[in-house]
């Protein structure tokens, strides 16, 4: 081999090694943002878990119950905190490891797929927060309630049946026994935190949809056609990921398909701006569309 075809072979491999530098020195920072993240929200993991838990707790006063959650291994709180801290210090550090992402990325982008993809990259993260909070203030009341008045509701519903009237006058010796819940740290934190994952994620489907419409895989047309069927699939989805009740399922699809519908609206929108530039060009004419060519 010539000392010309070596240098070109070097020249060649030149970029690649510099491009893999680059993100070594990006992946690096970005779990520097991570970890610092991690630490600061373990400081304050404690009212966190209280602020996850705080719905779990207003339908225990609600009650007349103890707003208690328990553990029942030694290690099992620390390890709580830990998840806490791992899952929000990466909420908190997400705008650094987004922005490394997008230093990485952006140097190999025109300047219109630049614009193209900003407002997407606010919007995620502002659909996942809106999420979120819906599923915290809202779907997480409600399917707690329901859970933990569940014990009562059989009860109730098998003296109604039968005809009898709980005795109220029983005393100790003679009272039935009943069912108290004595939450697990670790369980209630696991079900509040499925709760804002599925929303959260569910969330996205307008950004989801739109960049799909944008690369043109998918049409306002043709996503309005196929309606019936997203709803059996939102229905499914919302079977899955949510616990075994009508009420969070419900709310869960509702929520979802009226995103859908907001897809198509932003769908739509995508359209007709790409319409619109195209017959600016001249590529289009007046009352022609992309989807008639």
């Amino acid at each position: 081999m010539s000392a010309r075809d070596e240098d070109e072979i070097e020249d060649k491999s030149a970029p690649l090694i510099e491009h893999l530098a680059e993100l070594r020195t990006r992946l690096i920072r970005a779990l520097l943002a991570f970890v610092v993240g991690m630490v600061l929200c373990f400081v304050v993991a404690e009212p966190i878990l209280v602020f996850l838990t705080e719905p779990i707790a207003d339908v225990l006063r609600a009650r007349g119950e103890d707003p208690r959650l328990i553990f029942t291994a030694p290690q099992e709180k620390f390890f709580v905190l830990i998840r806490i801290s791992m899952i929000f210090g990466l909420a908190l550090s997400f705008p650094m490891i987004a922005y490394q992402l997008w230093m990485f990325v952006a140097p190999g982008l025109y300047r219109s797929e630049k614009g193209a993809f900003l407002p997407f990259i606010v919007a995620s993260p502002a659909l996942f927060m809106l999420g979120a909070a819906f599923a915290h203030y809202i779907v997480t009341p409600l399917a707690m309630n329901f859970f933990i008045g569940f014990s009562d509701a059989i009860p109730a519903l098998a003296n109604i049946i039968v005809g009898e009237a709980p005795d109220v006058t029983a005393g100790p010796a003679d009272a039935e026994m009943r069912t108290y819940f004595l939450g697990s740290v670790r369980e209630s934190l696991d079900l509040s935190l499925k709760f804002i994952f599925a929303f959260g994620l569910s969330f996205q489907l307008p950004v989801l949809m739109t960049l799909m419409g944008k690369a043109g895989l998918v049409s306002a047309k043709g996503l309005g056609d196929v309606r019936k069927y997203a709803m059996v699939a939102i229905l499914t989805l919302a079977a899955l990921i949510t616990p075994p009740d009508v009420i969070t399922q419900l709310i869960l699809f509702t929520a979802v398909y009226g995103l859908y519908e907001v897809s198509i609206l932003l769908v739509r929108y995508v359209e007709h701006k790409r319409n619109q530039r195209l017959r600016e060009e001249g590529i289009l004419d007046e009352d022609e569309e992309l989807d008639d060519i």
